[in-house]
């Protein structure tokens, strides 16, 4: 799986550990094994401005996705996941840093859960109506557990 992190923050970021999380996400959703993803670690003015350009909404906010070949999870069963560009992902540090700190996990644990959840809405997944929402955090939760489970911990250190 090809992740591309391009960090113009300003903040220094784990980039490696970004693409280890997504790559895991992306293989544990059943994409392609050659699927692309791009992520863009941005400043808070550029986040501001994608924010108003892409939803006609003031101010930054932490996480914006676009999707690409309009990908979705791959099926249980052995057929071959279609290959394609997932899409891109903004993530705004400083954002996250603040959202981190209020939510008493880190900044590190808000990029995590903000790199999940931007994926997800690449695959389709939605948090609109209250069904979707909750299918959607319990993907997100689900993933993030695997990810910070002690197995997978070995391997991001």
């Amino acid at each position: 799986m090809n992740v591309e992190v391009n960090n113009e923050s300003g903040v220094e970021i784990d980039a490696h550990g970004l693409m280890r999380l997504s790559r895991f996400v992306m293989s544990s959703l059943r994409l392609h094994p050659e699927c692309e993803l791009s992520i863009k670690l941005v400043d808070e003015d550029t986040m501001a401005r994608y924010h108003v350009e892409f939803l006609d909404l003031p101010g930054p906010t932490d996480v914006m996705s676009w999707p690409m070949d309009e990908l979705r999870p791959g099926a249980e069963d052995d057929s071959e996941p279609p290959l394609g560009h997932l899409g891109d992902i903004a993530l705004c540090p400083t954002v996250a840093a603040a959202q981190g700190a209020k939510a008493g996990h880190g900044t590190w644990a808000e990029l995590e859960l903000l790199t999940v959840h931007g994926i997800l809405h690449l695959l389709g997944y939605d948090h609109a109506e209250p069904a979707e929402k909750a299918e959607m955090w319990e993907v997100q939760g689900r993933l993030l557990e695997a990810w910070r489970a002690p197995a997978n911990r070995l391997g991001q250190e």
